[in-house]
């Protein structure tokens, strides 16, 4: 439940308000039995990578035309496998593998632009949004009444008004400083709101779940252009956020990633939301295109990974444990939370020993620092394996990006950690190509320029307080 950080937490002198983030440890304490927390488990991704067979052809690729024969798949993936030299065991191995656990093929004939923080996100929004002309879903976390959430709202109610039918999803944990008048004014002006697995147990739709989430960030339109990745609606990721700091405040822009997606993907996008709809038990969407003929709009090669809570397997966790597995050359990551479950810690580990770049970003600045301590609990051991671990300054690292190999990359909103994994609905687009991920690359590295390294041989001089602190705060991992 406890996804995002909340920015009244962090401004200073605003101590009307309690955050979310405490918030949402509170009630899953409080009602862990109840929600079932018991049957939350994490997959043995090594068990299911020896259960799946290795591949000698192609993998199977669609496109608007159809699924392609092997001679096109082949075609398309040499290229690939080339860029992946010294080999191709990412490709080969890991598509296998997610291909077996999604069902779904690689789709290719897609353009895909990388959006570097929220201005650029808020502005590829604006633009689909303004050229609608059939419908508009949009699910998000959170969904603030600020001066970004109120602008966004009324071109919400002026497309609805101009007969673009509007449908929302919104979450009621993420959404719960938001008034209800803010949702009820989008009622009234004919878009459909839908608030997910609602706090309140009266207004629950078949079993109260409260800690399972939706903490997916998805904008379709059309059913032909797509904005996903990390950023909320709300007014921080354009103005940055206040703390505390050395008694006076300090303003902290936000760093974050999200993706512009057209062509055929978008309709695995639509899939989502609509299955997401329908097992919300929302009301009967007006009849609109949903699945419009799409065409080729570039050439990018990807597949949409969606976890939901209750799924056998959690296919975000098999996503990037497998990848980092089947990792020759680099693994890259960026998190806002980076607490790895004992799976992840040695995939990194492992991939580190065999002379693989393993280099993860995280956040120096978080709202829930028990949070932040439970991860930290296992950086000597990722350290001593010859893992780089650097901590961002200047700046919030809300972005849940990673580029392997210099040729699979993924952007979404799953972070690193049990919660995301094992209990959220969520959602990641993965990039088969070394063009886009160079594009990653570049922005890997301009976050690693704006941060601190941590050294191993000043981590392990650190004072016994904080290793008390670490040790005690991993006990939680699973509620953190």
């Amino acid at each position: 439940m406890r996804s995002e950080p909340l920015p009244c937490l962090t401004i200073p002198g605003d101590t009307g308000k309690v955050s979310r983030e405490t918030l949402c440890l509170l009630l899953a304490a409080i009602f862990v039995a109840a929600a079932g927390w018991g049957c939350a488990t994490l997959p043995r991704v090594s068990e299911v990578i020896q259960e799946i067979p290795v591949s000698d052809g192609p993998p199977r690729i669609t496109s608007p035309r159809g699924l392609l024969s092997p001679v096109e798949s082949r075609a398309l993936m040499e290229p690939l496998e080339r860029a992946a030299d010294p080999g191709d065991e990412i490709l080969r191995r890991h598509i296998s593998v997610m291909e077996a656990v999604s069902g779904s093929p690689l789709i290719a004939g897609n353009r895909v632009t990388l959006l570097v923080d929220g201005p650029a996100t808020y502005a590829a929004m604006f633009k689909a949004i303004g050229d609608a002309r059939d419908h508009i879903n949009l699910e998000a976390y959170i969904f603030e009444d600020d001066e970004t959430g109120r602008a966004l709202a009324d071109l919400l109610l002026k497309k609805q008004a101009e007969g673009v039918q509007v449908n929302l999803i919104y979450d009621s944990v993420g959404c719960l400083y938001t008034p209800a008048s803010f949702f009820e004014r989008l009622r009234n002006g004919g878009v459909e709101v839908l608030e997910f697995n609602p706090v309140n147990p009266l207004k629950a739709r078949g079993r109260w779940r409260v800690i399972d989430r939706d903490h997916r960030k998805i904008l379709i339109v059309d059913g032909k252009v797509v904005v996903s990745g990390g950023v909320n609606i709300s007014k921080v990721y354009s103005e940055g956020f206040l703390r505390k700091e050395e008694g006076r405040g300090t303003e902290l822009p936000w760093r974050d990633t999200d993706v512009l997606i057209e062509g055929p993907a978008a309709a695995e996008f639509q899939k989502l939301f609509l299955d997401t709809w329908k097992r919300q038990k929302g009301p009967e969407l007006s009849a609109r295109d949903y699945f419009p003929r799409l065409r080729e709009e570039g050439d990018a090669l990807m597949r949409v990974i969606g976890s939901t809570a209750g799924e056998m397997h959690r296919t975000s966790f098999i996503m990037y444990v497998s990848a980092i597995t089947f990792a020759e050359q680099s693994v890259h990551l960026t998190s806002y939370y980076f607490l790895p479950d004992r799976q992840m810690v040695k995939a990194l580990a492992d991939a580190a020993a065999r002379g693989v770049d393993v280099e993860v970003v995280a956040s120096a600045t978080s709202s829930v620092p028990f949070v932040s301590y439970a991860g930290q609990y296992y950086y000597s051991e990722l350290l001593k394996a010859g893992v780089k671990l650097y901590e961002r300054r200047n700046a919030v690292v809300h972005a849940k990006t990673a580029v392997i190999d210099g040729v699979w990359s993924t952007v979404g909103s799953t972070n690193l950690d049990f919660w995301s994994f094992a209990r959220n609905d969520e959602v990641n687009a993965v990039i088969v190509g070394s063009d886009f991920a160079a594009d990653m690359e570049r922005l890997f590295e301009s976050d690693v320029q704006e941060s601190d390294p941590v050294r191993l041989e000043q981590w392990r001089e650190r004072p016994l307080f904080p290793r008390l602190i670490e040790w005690f705060s991993h006990l939680f991992a699973p509620l953190l």
